[in-house]
């Protein structure tokens, strides 16, 4: 084969390839954006079906005495904490950013993010989703986030 050959070879395997790869992406960014729109509306089964059964979720923060920890949340809890928010209260948590980075059937998402309560600022801070491709469908597996009110420019 001669090198011009080659050369339109490898571009047409190049934009294949980034074309593959931006559609997966595409698809992440949908489940956690499915995650969150489920969240905001309290609906535990729509988030349920953005998950692994076997999710683990945590977060890094501060203690009383203000050593970072890393805490680890039960998720039948986080929803029923999350249903039990009153009507009265709007809450909600604006993605600001994504970084996604994918390797056949695994993802990680990096979102930073800013978290508001009755339209005033509470805190912000990064989400670092890992999802698995279940036969086609993305699933978070893992979430862990950062908490902080300081240095959220």
């Amino acid at each position: 084969m001669d090198n011009t050959k080659l050369f339109i070879l490898a571009l047409l395997m190049a934009f294949h390839f980034g074309n593959a790869q931006n559609s997966e992406e595409k698809m992440v960014k949908k489940t956690i954006e499915a995650f969150f729109e489920a969240f905001h509306q309290q609906d535990s089964m729509a988030i349920r079906e953005t998950v692994s059964k076997d999710i683990v979720l945590q977060t890094i923060g501060k203690d009383a005495d203000g050593r970072e920890v890393v805490k680890t949340d039960d998720f039948n809890h986080f929803l029923k904490s999350i249903v039990a928010i009153p009507a009265t209260t709007k809450f909600e948590e604006k993605i600001m950013s994504y970084n996604i980075q994918i390797d056949g059937a695994m993802a990680n998402a990096w979102t930073n993010y800013e978290f508001w309560v009755n339209d005033s600022f509470s805190h912000c801070g990064v989400n670092s989703f890992q999802l698995f491709n279940d036969q086609g469908s993305w699933k978070i597996i893992y979430l862990i986030d950062t908490r902080r009110k300081e240095g959220c420019d």
